[in-house]
């Protein structure tokens, strides 16, 4: 098994419900976690055997950047499903923070996990 880290992954959208957070894109910094079984990959150093960080990275991006979504919990989940579409992946954990959404904190944030039923 590999543990895969992707980290402070800043993307900007539409995240709020307050009228200027309809209006205006905001930062959001994404961590996910993701641990998926390399084995083939790691025996046949074969790219094709690997689980493509830069693919599910690229469909995150494009997941957050075209959306709109009021609530931390819905885009943390969204994300959450991407990643677990892989058969490779036996767990994830995203975190999405929003920088900035109380007034003196550095930012708030939603941690989210999920484990492939079979991996129990």
């Amino acid at each position: 098994m590999a543990i895969i880290r992707i980290k402070n992954l800043l993307i900007r959208t539409y995240i709020g419900f307050n009228p200027e957070e309809l209006r205006n894109k905001q930062d959001v910094v994404i961590n996910m976690t993701i641990k998926a079984d390399v084995r083939e990959a790691i025996i046949s150093d074969d790219v094709d055997h690997s689980y493509n960080y830069k693919t599910i990275t690229k469909k995150v991006i494009k997941l957050v950047q075209e959306g709109k979504f009021k609530m931390l919990e819905n885009l943390t989940q969204q994300i959450l499903d991407q990643i677990m579409e892989n058969p490779m992946v036996e767990w994830a954990k995203v975190e999405v923070d929003k920088p900035h959404a109380l007034r003196f904190a550095e930012s708030v944030s939603i941690e989210l996990e999920e484990r492939r039923k079979e991996a129990e």
